[in-house]
């Protein structure tokens, strides 16, 4: 079977979350099948493996979209696998999976910060209402979402009449922190600073938690948002990294005594993944996908209270050593092989389905 995989969406330079999402389960596609890989520029192919064909086709941003299945015909395959729902699919001749990672947007509308003004009002005008969600969905073959939660919240909203298989997110193996190694009273965050990650309440738990304690913030942050946090906490007890690298990332975190989220809604949640793979414990909002992803080895607490979450890290210091170990277990659950094997079981379930419908 020849299965394109659309890697439109991988980013040049560094990953975002749905550019990870492909790049990992490239990386990992069983080999029973032959892949080819659709890009629209070739410098996407760096972070793809390089022993896989590649054609190319418009950007998934540009106007033909709704109809970039001519193109894609031309190509021969038997199924395309696109990480995002958005794919063209009228005038397809070929099975279609496509990907809802989570309905967040729908709560919180706020476009991506990247786009062009036409495609965030086009982006807020699609959230107003799930009938282009469902449009979408239903013109393919299988929908493929990264989490139990996610799948529930399809099923609520009844978007698709399609099969949903669900293949979670991961992270990129890394070394776990040394046994009995070093743990400084800190805090990680690794998130964006947009108003539903309320960031505002780790923050304002830090003079809670005492004067030697120091929440790291890992991303990129603007002048306002740098300042209105600082007015939050002690002064020195917040330290912006304003876009650290993964190296640097992976070093604060394997010093810290846990990562840290006090947001009130999330797609899926892949810093606790990482924390937790590297043996650095969680301490998170309580809300069903971070119950989700921690399960009973991470610490939950009320978003909208600081001084839950200083309860949260206290109750994680008390139990702090079998919180580590049980944390590596837990990310294990997280695998890009399992992951792509489930994207390509959906392909496959596309293909047979399509072959048996009358007409296609």
């Amino acid at each position: 079977m020849r299965i394109g995989i659309d890697c439109r969406y991988v980013r040049i330079g560094r990953h975002d979350g749905i550019s990870r999402f492909t790049a990992g389960v490239v990386a990992h596609l069983p080999e029973r099948h032959d892949y080819t890989l659709l890009v629209h520029d070739e410098r996407q192919l760096e972070s793809l493996p390089s022993d896989l064909p590649w054609e190319l086709l418009p950007a998934p941003t540009e106007p033909g979209e709704p109809l970039v299945a001519r193109k894609v015909n031309r190509l021969g395959l038997d199924a395309v696998f696109s990480p995002m729902q958005t794919m063209g699919s009228r005038g397809r001749q070929y099975a279609l999976v496509l990907t809802l990672h989570d309905l967040i947007y729908y709560r919180n509308r706020t476009p991506p910060r990247e786009f062009s003004w036409p495609l965030r009002l086009g982006w807020r005008a699609f959230h107003l209402s799930w009938v282009p969600q469902r449009l979408l969905l239903n013109g393919a073959d299988g929908v493929v979402t990264v989490s139990e939660t996610t799948a529930g919240l399809i099923a609520e909203h009844r978007l698709t009449k399609r099969p949903v298989t669900v293949a979670y997110n991961a992270a990129d193996p890394a070394t776990p922190r040394p046994e009995g190694g070093p743990r400084e009273k800190s805090l990680v965050y690794m998130g964006s600073f947009m108003p539903y990650k309320n960031v505002e309440t780790l923050a304002a738990a830090m003079p809670l938690l005492g004067a030697d304690w120091v929440l790291h913030c890992m991303s990129r942050v603007s002048a306002a948002d740098r300042a209105r946090l600082e007015r939050l906490a002690p002064a020195g007890s917040i330290v912006f990294h304003d876009g650290a690298s993964d190296d640097e990332y992976l070093s604060v975190l394997r010093s810290a005594t846990a990562l840290a989220t006090a947001s009130y809604d999330e797609g899926f949640g892949i810093p606790l993944v990482e924390a937790m793979g590297v043996g650095t414990p969680v301490v998170v909002s309580d809300i069903p996908i971070f119950r989700e992803i921690g399960g009973d080895v991470a610490e939950y607490f009320d978003p909208s209270s600081p001084s839950a979450v200083a309860a949260a890290v206290r109750r994680l210091e008390a139990r702090w050593d079998e919180a580590s170990r049980a944390s590596v277990v837990q990310a294990g659950r997280f695998r890009w092989e399992t992951s792509a094997e489930q994207v390509v079981r959906a392909v496959e379930q596309a293909v047979a389905a399509r072959g048996a419908t009358p007409g296609q």
